[in-house]
């Protein structure tokens, strides 16, 4: 009788062990999540078309919010940020700190070169073969502030971008857009 509560004692044990272990993983893996989702990563939703041809509003992204802590921002980069208090935009970086910029037609200068933008040659090609404008919207020459960005759209008739809102503070920057997770069918990193 004696030898039958031992062994009933050791699996109540051995439960609570058990059960105190998923605990104890549950706990870890919701703090390396928090971790992850608000420190390092986060999902950001494309709203609007300011950024097709190369992404379509209701795609979803994941942000390395982490990037920037190590580096700058570079000439390309799909960058989110805080346009206003309660509303981020996700943009293209054009210029960066000290370089002057300006848009005319179809064009983009920077430091009087023409900017080379592969992202957006089918567009511009479509735009050139119908005989019409990809851009309507010209921007006139300025210098970059220390420590900001000059970004846009890359439906350059259509954004919302630096040649209305001005230059984008690296303290605004949320993070690099670099990867789309959905639709599955778009699956891909961000160049």
């Amino acid at each position: 009788m004696e030898q039958e509560q031992t062994v009933e004692s050791g699996k109540t044990n051995s439960a609570k062990n058990e059960a105190w272990e998923w605990i104890k993983a549950l706990f870890i893996a919701a703090v390396l999540v928090f971790f992850i989702r608000w420190l390092v990563f986060a999902p950001f939703i494309v709203e609007g078309p300011s950024m097709l041809p190369n992404f379509e509003s209701h795609e979803r992204l994941i942000v390395n919010k982490f990037i920037y802590r190590f580096g700058e921002p570079k000439r390309g980069d799909v960058i989110v940020f805080h346009a206003t208090e309660d509303k981020d935009y996700i943009k293209r970086v054009i210029a960066l700190p000290g370089e002057t910029v300006r848009v005319e037609g179809d064009k983009v200068y920077i430091n009087g070169e023409v900017l080379d933008e592969p992202y957006l040659k089918e567009a511009l090609d479509d735009a050139a073969k119908k005989g019409i404008p990809y851009n309507t919207r010209n921007f006139p020459e300025m210098t970059v502030d220390e420590g900001s960005v000059f970004v846009m759209g890359d439906n350059r008739s259509n954004s919302s971008d630096s040649r209305d809102i001005g230059v984008i503070s690296y303290e605004e920057i949320v993070g690099r857009a670099d990867l789309i997770f959905w639709p599955l069918n778009k699956i891909s990193f961000i160049h």
